[in-house]
C-alpha cells in the first residue's frame, strides 16, 4: 500500500465538511420552501373558501335577475305606477290597505281607514299640490273598516273589523284653525250577528245606520242606542248608505231592487219609526250598490244583470208614486261593483276589481275606463262635494282624479236649458256658465283631447 500525503487527506476531510454542511443548507430551504408552500396554500384556501359563497350568491342573484326579466313580474302595490292624464294625485300616508274613505260636509277634508290601525285626514285643498299632509288618528287594538264624518265635521263614525261593533271619535283643532288631536270617545254595544258592511250618518245628526252582511240594518242615536231593527229580506246585503238629505236609509242585496225607508222623528226630536218610501224596480238581477246626489232627488244604481240604472226620485212616494227611470247603460264588469253618483247629479262612476269608468249621466255615454288602477281591487268610491273630483281607494293609497266627465256634463245639460231658456238674460246667464266650464275643462287638459288609452269621442 502506498503512503497518503498529509495535504491531500487534509484537503479530503475539508472538502467532506464542506459538502456535508452544504447539503444540510440545501435540505433546510428545501424544508423552509415546503412549509411556505403548505402555508400558502392553506391561506388561499381559506380565502377561496371564504370567498366562495360570496361568488355562488352572486351568480345566484345574477341567474335570479336573468329569470325576472322573462317571468311575467307579481302583482304588488309598490309595482302598480298608473298615469292618466284625468290623474290630479294620489295620497300616500298608510303603511297598510285603504279600506274606505269620507268628504267631511265642509268640503275641507278627506278621511281614509286602512287596516294599519289608522285613519288619516287630508285636506282638500292640497289636491292640486305637489305635497300632501294628513293627520293620524290611532285605532286602538282593532282597525276601521268603514269610516264617516259627522255633520259638523268635528267627529267621525267607524266601524271595527274585529269587535264588529261602531267607535266614535272626535277631532281636535289647533289654536290655528287647523285639525288638531284625534281621540276616540266611546264604542258602541256590539249588537250584530254578521259583520257590519256599511254605516252612515244622518246629515240632522238625529241617527246612525249600519248594515251587515246579513239581512240587518239597524238605526241608532248618537249615544249607542238600538232605535230600531229593520229585515230588509232580501236574503243578503250587499250596500246599504243613509242619504245626503237625512230622511232616507236604503239598502240592496241579493233581490232586483233597492228598498228605501223614511227614519222619522217629531217636531221634539223623537223617534218615531221607519216606514217604507218607495224602491228602484228595474233590474233583474241582485243590485251590487246604489247612491245618491247630494239633495236625494237623484240615484244610481248598479247590478249583476251587467247594466247601471240612473233614477229620478224626486217623487211624492207618499202618494204611492214611483221613481221614474231616466238612463240605463251597460257595462262589461262581471265582478260585483261600486258605484257613485256625483253631487250634482251629473257624472257616474262605476269601479269593479281594480278597474273604474266614468259614465255621463246627462247623455247616458261612457266616456272613460282607467285599468289597472291598483295592483288589487277598488275599495271605495266617491265624488268631492264640489264636483271637481273623483277619488278612490286601494292598495295603500288613494288615487284622486279631475272629475273631467263632469265638466263636459254640466256643458250638455246647459246647451239644454239654453234651448228652453225663456228671457234673454236668463240664456246670457247660461251662455256665461258655458263659456266659464269650456274654459275650465281646456285648462285641464291643456292641448290633449284627455284620452290615454280609453273611450275616444
Amino acid at each position: 500500500m502506498a503512503d497518503v500525503d498529509p495535504s491531500d487527506a487534509a484537503s479530503v476531510s475539508t472538502f467532506a465538511v464542506t459538502a456535508a454542511v452544504g447539503a444540510i443548507i440545501i435540505l433546510i430551504a428545501l424544508m423552509c420552501s415546503v412549509v411556505r408552500g403548505n402555508k400558502d396554500k392553506s391561506e388561499n384556501g381559506e380565502k377561496e373558501s371564504a370567498e366562495e359563497p360570496s361568488t355562488k350568491k352572486n351568480e345566484k342573484a345574477e341567474k335570479a335577475g336573468k329569470k325576472g326579466k322573462s317571468q311575467k313580474p307579481v302583482k304588488r302595490s309598490h309595482s302598480v305606477h298608473f298615469t292618466h292624464p284625468w290623474l290630479a294625485c294620489n295620497l300616500k300616508g298608510h303603511s297598510g290597505h285603504v279600506l274606505s274613505l269620507d268628504f267631511s260636509p265642509n268640503g275641507k277634508y278627506l278621511i281614509t281607514a286602512s287596516d294599519d290601525r289608522t285613519v288619516l285626514v287630508w285636506s282638500t285643498k292640497e289636491f292640486s299640490q305637489k305635497e300632501h299632509k294628513s293627520v293620524r288618528g290611532n285605532v286602538e287594538y282593532d282597525h276601521a273598516s268603514r269610516v264617516k264624518f259627522s255633520p259638523d265635521s268635528k267627529a267621525f263614525v267607524c266601524s271595527l273589523a274585529n269587535e264588529n261593533t261602531v267607535r266614535i271619535f272626535r277631532i281636535g283643532k289647533k289654536d290655528t284653525g287647523g285639525i288638531g288631536n284625534i281621540t276616540a270617545a266611546f264604542d258602541f254595544d256590539k249588537k250584530h250577528s254578521a259583520d257590519i258592511i256599511y254605516i252612515g250618518i244622518a246629515s240632522n245628526g238625529k241617527f246612525i245606520m249600519t248594515c251587515s252582511s246579513d239581512t240587518t240594518l239597524m238605526i241608532w242615536s248618537i249615544k249607542g242606542d238600538v232605535l230600531e231593527t229593520i229585515d230588509t229580506r232580501q236574503m243578503n246585503n250587499s250596500f246599504g248608505a243613509v242619504s245626503p238629505c237625512g230622511r232616507f236609509v236604503a239598502s240592496s242585496g241579493f233581490t232586483p231592487d233597492v228598498k228605501v225607508w223614511e227614519v222619522g222623528f217629531d217636531r221634539a226630536g223623537n223617534f218615531t219609526g221607519c216606514k217604507r218610501a218607495f224602491e228602484l224596480k228595474g233590474h233583474s238581477a241582485g243590485v251590487y250598490s246604489f247612491s245618491f246626489n247630494s239633495d236625494s232627488s237623484r240615484m244610481a244604481s248598479v247590478s249583476k244583470d251587467k247594466t247601471w240604472k240612473f233614477w229620478n226620485t224626486d217623487i211624492r212616494y207618499e202618494m204611492n208614486q214611483d221613481p221614474y227611470l231616466l238612463k240605463t247603460g251597460s257595462i262589461d264588469y262581471t265582478s260585483p261593483c261600486l258605484i257613485a253618483l256625483s253631487p250634482d247629479g251629473r257624472s257616474v262612476a262605476i269601479a269593479s276589481d281594480n278597474s273604474l269608468s266614468v259614465h255621463n249621466a246627462v247623455t247616458g255615454k261612457e266616456e272613460e275606463t282607467f285599468s289597472n288602477v291598483f295592483s288589487g281591487e277598488v275599495t271605495d268610491l266617491s265624488f268631492d262635494l264640489t264636483n271637481k273630483y273623483l277619488v278612490c281607494s286601494g292598495d295603500k293609497h288613494v288615487s284622486v282624479f279631475n272629475n273631467i266627465t263632469g265638466y263636459r256634463a254640466s256643458i250638455d245639460d246647459l246647451q239644454e236649458k239654453l234651448k228652453s231658456g225663456n228671457t234673454q238674460s236668463q240664456k246670457e246667464r247660461i251662455r256665461q256658465q258655458i263659456t266659464e266650464a269650456q274654459e275650465a275643462l281646456e285648462q285641464l287638459l291643456g292641448q290633449s283631447n284627455g284620452h290615454a288609452g280609453g273611450k275616444k269621442d
